[in-house]
Protein backbone atom coordinates (compact mmCIF):
# COMPACT_ATOMS: atom_id res chain seq x y z
CA UNK A 1 0.00 0.00 0.00
CA UNK A 2 1.04 3.19 -0.72
CA UNK A 3 1.48 5.87 1.82
CA UNK A 4 0.97 9.63 1.65
CA UNK A 5 2.06 11.34 4.65
CA UNK A 6 -0.38 14.92 3.81
CA UNK A 7 1.00 18.69 4.43
CA UNK A 8 -2.20 20.92 4.50
CA UNK A 9 -1.19 24.77 3.67
CA UNK A 10 -3.35 27.44 4.63
CA UNK A 11 -2.08 31.32 4.56
CA UNK A 12 1.34 29.76 3.47
CA UNK A 13 1.44 27.55 7.09
CA UNK A 14 1.67 23.40 7.69
CA UNK A 15 -1.96 23.44 9.63
CA UNK A 16 -4.56 21.10 10.59
CA UNK A 17 -8.37 21.06 10.70
CA UNK A 18 -10.69 18.92 12.88
CA UNK A 19 -13.48 17.73 11.14
CA UNK A 20 -13.02 20.01 7.92
CA UNK A 21 -14.08 22.43 10.53
CA UNK A 22 -11.65 25.92 9.46
CA UNK A 23 -12.68 27.39 13.12
CA UNK A 24 -10.47 24.71 14.02
CA UNK A 25 -7.60 25.47 12.24
CA UNK A 26 -3.94 25.72 14.26
CA UNK A 27 -0.61 25.45 13.05
CA UNK A 28 1.32 22.20 13.33
CA UNK A 29 4.84 22.41 11.30
CA UNK A 30 7.15 25.42 10.41
CA UNK A 31 8.51 24.44 7.60
CA UNK A 32 6.41 22.54 4.77
CA UNK A 33 9.85 21.70 2.82
CA UNK A 34 11.44 20.47 5.73
CA UNK A 35 8.47 18.55 6.73
CA UNK A 36 8.27 16.99 3.32
CA UNK A 37 12.19 15.85 3.17
CA UNK A 38 11.38 13.93 7.41
CA UNK A 39 8.65 12.27 5.04
CA UNK A 40 11.65 11.18 2.28
CA UNK A 41 14.18 10.42 5.34
CA UNK A 42 11.14 7.91 6.64
CA UNK A 43 11.16 6.34 3.78
CA UNK A 44 8.00 7.57 1.58
CA UNK A 45 8.16 8.44 -2.07
CA UNK A 46 4.46 10.78 -2.36
CA UNK A 47 3.06 13.42 -0.35
CA UNK A 48 -0.57 14.19 -0.20
CA UNK A 49 -0.54 18.35 -0.79
CA UNK A 50 -3.89 20.76 0.17
CA UNK A 51 -4.26 23.89 -0.61
CA UNK A 52 -7.31 24.73 1.75
CA UNK A 53 -7.54 28.62 0.76
CA UNK A 54 -8.06 26.90 -3.04
CA UNK A 55 -10.21 24.54 -1.55
CA UNK A 56 -12.45 27.07 0.22
CA UNK A 57 -11.81 30.31 -1.55
CA UNK A 58 -11.01 29.44 -5.37
CA UNK A 59 -7.89 31.21 -5.25
CA UNK A 60 -4.88 29.41 -4.51
CA UNK A 61 -1.81 31.24 -3.05
CA UNK A 62 0.28 28.33 -1.94
CA UNK A 63 2.18 27.21 -5.29
CA UNK A 64 5.72 28.59 -4.19
CA UNK A 65 5.20 26.29 -1.16
CA UNK A 66 3.97 23.66 -3.56
CA UNK A 67 6.82 23.99 -6.21
CA UNK A 68 9.47 23.75 -3.53
CA UNK A 69 8.09 20.74 -2.04
CA UNK A 70 7.73 19.09 -5.94
CA UNK A 71 11.47 20.17 -6.67
CA UNK A 72 13.68 19.80 -3.74
CA UNK A 73 12.20 17.30 -1.45
CA UNK A 74 11.96 14.07 -3.83
CA UNK A 75 8.76 13.15 -3.15
CA UNK A 76 5.81 13.02 -5.92
CA UNK A 77 2.89 15.91 -4.62
CA UNK A 78 -0.34 14.74 -5.24
CA UNK A 79 -2.54 17.83 -4.87
CA UNK A 80 -5.97 19.42 -4.85
CA UNK A 81 -7.79 22.37 -3.25
CA UNK A 82 -9.29 25.20 -5.99
CA UNK A 83 -8.34 23.20 -9.21
CA UNK A 84 -11.47 23.63 -11.29
CA UNK A 85 -10.03 24.17 -14.89
CA UNK A 86 -7.91 23.22 -17.51
CA UNK A 87 -5.80 26.29 -16.71
CA UNK A 88 -5.94 25.36 -13.06
CA UNK A 89 -4.46 21.62 -14.16
CA UNK A 90 -1.98 23.26 -16.31
CA UNK A 91 -0.37 26.06 -13.61
CA UNK A 92 -0.24 23.04 -10.98
CA UNK A 93 1.15 20.62 -13.49
CA UNK A 94 3.81 23.46 -14.20
CA UNK A 95 4.76 23.37 -10.72
CA UNK A 96 5.77 20.26 -10.55
CA UNK A 97 2.53 18.66 -9.29
CA UNK A 98 2.28 14.42 -10.27
CA UNK A 99 -1.45 14.05 -9.60
CA UNK A 100 -3.74 16.56 -9.15
CA UNK A 101 -7.31 15.51 -7.41
CA UNK A 102 -10.22 17.40 -8.51
CA UNK A 103 -13.15 18.09 -5.45
CA UNK A 104 -15.85 20.63 -6.00
CA UNK A 105 -15.70 20.97 -9.74
CA UNK A 106 -15.87 17.47 -10.42
CA UNK A 107 -19.42 17.48 -7.87
CA UNK A 108 -20.32 20.56 -10.20
CA UNK A 109 -18.96 20.18 -13.83
CA UNK A 110 -18.64 16.03 -14.80
CA UNK A 111 -17.66 17.52 -18.36
CA UNK A 112 -14.32 18.89 -16.96
CA UNK A 113 -13.55 16.02 -15.44
CA UNK A 114 -13.73 14.15 -18.58
CA UNK A 115 -12.26 16.49 -20.51
CA UNK A 116 -9.17 16.14 -17.71
CA UNK A 117 -8.87 12.68 -17.78
CA UNK A 118 -8.65 12.43 -21.74
CA UNK A 119 -5.86 14.88 -21.75
CA UNK A 120 -3.96 13.65 -18.25
CA UNK A 121 -5.21 10.37 -17.64
CA UNK A 122 -4.01 8.75 -14.68
CA UNK A 123 -2.61 11.85 -13.46
CA UNK A 124 -6.02 12.88 -12.42
CA UNK A 125 -7.73 11.52 -9.36
CA UNK A 126 -11.23 12.84 -7.60
CA UNK A 127 -11.80 13.31 -4.14
CA UNK A 128 -14.76 11.79 -2.50
CA UNK A 129 -15.06 14.02 0.41
CA UNK A 130 -18.48 12.97 2.62
CA UNK A 131 -20.18 13.33 5.39
CA UNK A 132 -23.14 11.22 6.49
CA UNK A 133 -23.13 8.83 2.96
CA UNK A 134 -23.05 12.37 1.39
CA UNK A 135 -20.78 14.44 -1.15
CA UNK A 136 -19.66 17.15 0.48
CA UNK A 137 -18.25 20.27 -1.93
CA UNK A 138 -16.15 23.94 -1.30
CA UNK A 139 -14.01 23.08 1.18
CA UNK A 140 -16.52 20.21 2.57
CA UNK A 141 -19.11 23.24 3.71
CA UNK A 142 -21.58 22.50 1.17
CA UNK A 143 -23.70 19.19 1.21
CA UNK A 144 -24.49 18.76 -2.77
CA UNK A 145 -27.05 15.70 -2.01
CA UNK A 146 -24.98 12.88 -3.94
CA UNK A 147 -24.74 9.81 -2.31
CA UNK A 148 -21.38 8.83 -2.45
CA UNK A 149 -21.67 5.36 -4.22
CA UNK A 150 -23.60 7.36 -6.74
CA UNK A 151 -20.83 9.79 -7.71
CA UNK A 152 -18.45 7.26 -7.36
CA UNK A 153 -20.19 5.14 -10.20
CA UNK A 154 -20.16 8.01 -12.44
CA UNK A 155 -17.03 9.54 -12.00
CA UNK A 156 -15.68 5.80 -12.88
CA UNK A 157 -17.58 5.88 -15.93
CA UNK A 158 -15.66 8.83 -16.94
CA UNK A 159 -12.96 7.37 -16.56
CA UNK A 160 -11.50 8.29 -13.45
CA UNK A 161 -9.03 5.83 -12.20
CA UNK A 162 -8.22 7.36 -8.41
CA UNK A 163 -10.73 7.97 -5.51
CA UNK A 164 -9.44 9.66 -2.88
CA UNK A 165 -12.57 8.83 -0.06
CA UNK A 166 -12.23 11.38 3.09
CA UNK A 167 -15.40 10.59 5.95
CA UNK A 168 -15.35 13.92 7.59
CA UNK A 169 -16.27 13.12 10.66
CA UNK A 170 -13.26 11.05 11.29
CA UNK A 171 -10.67 13.75 9.54
CA UNK A 172 -8.67 14.84 12.07
CA UNK A 173 -10.09 12.90 14.72
CA UNK A 174 -7.94 10.01 15.25
CA UNK A 175 -10.66 7.49 15.48
CA UNK A 176 -10.32 4.96 13.30
CA UNK A 177 -10.60 4.98 9.14
CA UNK A 178 -14.38 4.67 8.11
CA UNK A 179 -13.75 0.64 6.84
CA UNK A 180 -17.01 -0.21 6.21
CA UNK A 181 -17.27 2.89 4.07
CA UNK A 182 -14.41 2.14 2.10
CA UNK A 183 -15.12 -1.57 1.41
CA UNK A 184 -18.71 0.00 0.43
CA UNK A 185 -16.46 1.61 -1.95
CA UNK A 186 -14.21 -1.04 -2.47
CA UNK A 187 -17.35 -3.34 -4.15
CA UNK A 188 -18.62 -0.30 -6.36
CA UNK A 189 -15.51 0.84 -7.72
CA UNK A 190 -12.66 -1.14 -9.66
CA UNK A 191 -9.93 1.83 -9.52
CA UNK A 192 -7.08 2.69 -7.02
CA UNK A 193 -9.14 3.79 -3.78
CA UNK A 194 -7.32 5.99 -1.15
CA UNK A 195 -8.44 6.57 2.37
CA UNK A 196 -8.28 9.65 4.03
CA UNK A 197 -9.23 10.65 7.17
CA UNK A 198 -9.35 9.36 10.83
CA UNK A 199 -5.99 7.09 10.87
CA UNK A 200 -4.72 6.84 14.35
CA UNK A 201 -1.97 3.87 14.72
CA UNK A 202 -0.04 1.85 12.54
CA UNK A 203 -2.42 -1.10 13.16
CA UNK A 204 -4.64 1.33 11.04
CA UNK A 205 -2.69 1.11 8.21
CA UNK A 206 -2.31 -2.45 8.50
CA UNK A 207 -5.95 -2.68 8.86
CA UNK A 208 -6.21 -0.84 5.51
CA UNK A 209 -3.36 -2.45 3.92
CA UNK A 210 -5.22 -6.33 4.66
CA UNK A 211 -8.34 -4.57 3.35
CA UNK A 212 -6.51 -4.38 -0.52
CA UNK A 213 -6.74 -0.55 -0.36
CA UNK A 214 -4.65 1.08 -3.44
CA UNK A 215 -3.19 4.04 -0.63
CA UNK A 216 -3.69 5.85 2.84
CA UNK A 217 -3.34 9.42 3.84
CA UNK A 218 -1.72 9.98 6.64
CA UNK A 219 -2.32 13.41 8.54
CA UNK A 220 -3.16 14.26 12.21
CA UNK A 221 -1.64 10.71 13.50
CA UNK A 222 2.07 11.83 11.91
CA UNK A 223 2.10 15.45 13.32
CA UNK A 224 0.83 13.56 16.85
CA UNK A 225 3.21 10.83 17.18
CA UNK A 226 0.61 8.46 16.63
CA UNK A 227 2.17 6.99 13.61
CA UNK A 228 5.33 5.69 13.26
CA UNK A 229 6.08 6.72 9.37
CA UNK A 230 9.26 4.55 8.79
CA UNK A 231 7.77 1.48 10.58
CA UNK A 232 4.51 1.94 8.30
CA UNK A 233 7.05 1.78 5.36
CA UNK A 234 9.06 -1.11 6.33
CA UNK A 235 5.40 -2.96 6.58
CA UNK A 236 4.26 -1.94 3.21
CA UNK A 237 7.44 -2.39 1.09
CA UNK A 238 8.66 -0.58 -1.90
CA UNK A 239 7.00 2.77 -2.41
CA UNK A 240 7.02 2.98 -6.03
Amino acid sequence: MILFPAIDLKDRKVVRLYKGDFTTVHQVAEDPLETARAFWQAGARYVHMVDLDGARDGVRQNGALVRAVAEQSGLRVELGGGIRSMEDLEEVFGLGVWRAVLGSAAVEDPAFVREAVSRYGERIAVGVDTKDGKVRTAGWVQDSGLDYLDFVKEMESIGVKTIIFTDIDTDGALSGPSFAQLEALRQNYSGQIVASGGVSSNEDLRALSRQGLYGAIIGKAWYTGAVDLAQAVREEGAQC
